[in-house]
């Protein structure tokens, strides 16, 4: 058997891939991160499927579930919001798998920066502006951040920023990010991006907080920062420009149709 992690995707059932779809049709035994995982997506599971939310289980219950299902020569879809790259724990039960002996793989999805840079219709790196993306988060109870992944190191590049798992940290991504991007910066502050009931709200480091008070957003939302939010000029890329060639482009030479 094989225990696959899937990415759902950021929210909208439609989001997640071709691949991890048809997985999740096809897989006897369906686990799934319920409290972000929206269930359309795992009813496709088959009608016999044996499908748990895993939202109010513990580690230890989660293998034992996988476990089992490798006894019984049955796969897992084991499904995550997001990408399971990015701040979905399963380093941790890939580790236990290893240990095991059971094996898996890993079918990508849609991240949660990137569905809402769609929504936004921006593109996070502009020539000039920004052509680096830091994804993060702030140290919070349950974990610190690695030495030198504190956001006033980061922020000195000035790139476009990313933040999880930080709308109740907003008075510290002020006062860290202030001295490099200026109390004016534009802030995007996306709530449940792709889902029914999202929310996009436009703002600035030194106004985000209230903002964020007036809508009574307490989670599931990612703290998006930097210029490229803003209204910004920028140049046209070299990509299309036609005195600039690449392997693929002579420089001013114009294709012919037939």
């Amino acid at each position: 058997m094989t225990v696959y992690f899937i990415g759902a995707g950021p929210g909208a059932p439609d989001l997640i891939t071709v691949r991890g779809l048809k997985l999740i049709e096809a897989c006897p035994v369906c686990l799934y991160a319920g409290s972000l995982v929206p269930e359309e997506i795992v009813q496709a599971a088959p009608d016999d499927a044996l499908v748990m939310d895993t939202a109010p289980m513990d580690l230890d219950a989660i293998i034992a579930e996988i476990e089992k299902a490798h006894g019984d020569g049955k796969d897992v879809a084991r499904v995550h919001s997001g990408d399971p790259s990015i701040y979905g724990a399963t380093a941790e039960q890939m580790r236990r798998l290893d240990a095991r002996g059971i094996d898996y793989e890993i079918v990508p999805g849609v991240p949660a920066f990137a569905a809402a840079a769609a929504k936004l219709k921006t593109e996070l790196t502009l020539p000039e502006i920004a052509q680096t993306v830091i994804v993060t988060r702030t140290g919070m109870k349950a974990s610190s951040m690695p030495k030198g992944e504190e956001l006033e190191t980061l922020g000195k590049s000035g790139a476009t920023l990313a933040i999880h798992l930080s709308i109740r940290n907003l008075v510290y991504i002020r006062a860290a990010l202030a001295p490099y991007y200026g109390d004016d910066c534009p802030v995007v502050i996306a709530y449940r991006a792709t889902w029914p009931d999202e929310l996009y709200i436009r703002t600035t480091l030194a106004e985000m907080k209230d903002a964020v008070r007036e809508a009574k957003i307490t989670r599931t939302a990612l703290v998006l920062v930097g210029p490229v939010f803003g209204d910004v000029e920028f140049r046209d890329s070299d990509l299309y420009n036609p005195e600039y060639s690449h392997v693929l482009r002579n420089r001013g030479k114009k294709k012919v149709t037939a």
